[in-house]
């Protein structure tokens, strides 16, 4: 999933960054208004988290605008004005959620995840391809019952690969999923984390294959 915060707390935008990427998650992270709707004018997004003291253009603003422009993305609130009538607005507005500061990490990721979980409901949340399944939702890889330990970019190029069983994944695709705007990540940098892959899945059922030109694909096998 690739989340966009926007937060004009430094703090609090590293701290809550780095909790979403412990999940696997790719996170671009701006500091105003102005900022996230030149992001969102680039960048395909599965959810934001947005608070509504913004520079430039405040939280609502940037709402309003993203539903206007009929942006389908999760959106979640998170911000210390959590009066009824804001909480009110912000769900009439297209907002998912709202969660008032101060808020724990856990709460955040949870309700995250819930309304993410919601907009994609009859779409299955378990990828298979030969004795491996990754749920989508809690971000785990199994081989049959035993859980296979992944860092979060191994979690981010597993999904890539078996989202599309058999398929290429082009590597500029990987090395755009796997990036965000604070941490570059290189087409090199790949094969390093499709090599370590293919030693963490060696007897698993899969095969990672390298397509020339192209870029990898996961196999059954």
């Amino acid at each position: 999933m690739r989340v966009l915060l926007v937060e004009d707390d430094p703090a609090l935008r590293l701290g809550i960054s780095r909790v979403l990427q412990a999940e696997g998650w790719q996170v671009d992270a701006v500091a105003d208004g102005g900022l996230a709707l030149t992001a969102t004018a680039v960048a395909p997004y599965d959810a934001a988290v947005l608070d509504l003291g913004l520079p430039r253009h405040d939280g609502f603003e940037v709402l309003r605008q993203w539903r206007e422009l009929k942006l389908d993305f999760a959106v979640m609130i998170l911000s210390a004005r959590d009066e009824l009538g804001n909480r009110v607005r912000a769900l009439n507005e297209g907002a998912d959620d709202f969660l008032a500061k101060p808020f724990e990490s856990e709460e955040l990721v949870a309700r995250l995840r819930a309304i993410h979980r919601r907009r994609r409901q009859g779409v299955t949340n378990v990828l298979s391809l030969g004795g491996l399944s990754f749920n989508t939702d809690s971000r785990e890889l199994r081989h049959g019952s035993e859980r296979v330990a992944l860092s979060p970019r191994e979690t981010a190029l597993v999904e890539l690969l078996m989202a599309s069983p058999g398929q290429a994944v082009p590597k500029a695709r990987i090395v755009s999923t796997m990036s965000n705007w604070e941490t570059s990540f290189t087409a090199n940098a790949v094969e390093i984390y499709v090599l370590k892959l293919r030693r963490k899945l060696a007897g698993c059922g899969v095969n990672i294959l390298t397509v020339r030109g192209v870029g990898y694909a996961m196999e059954a096998v």
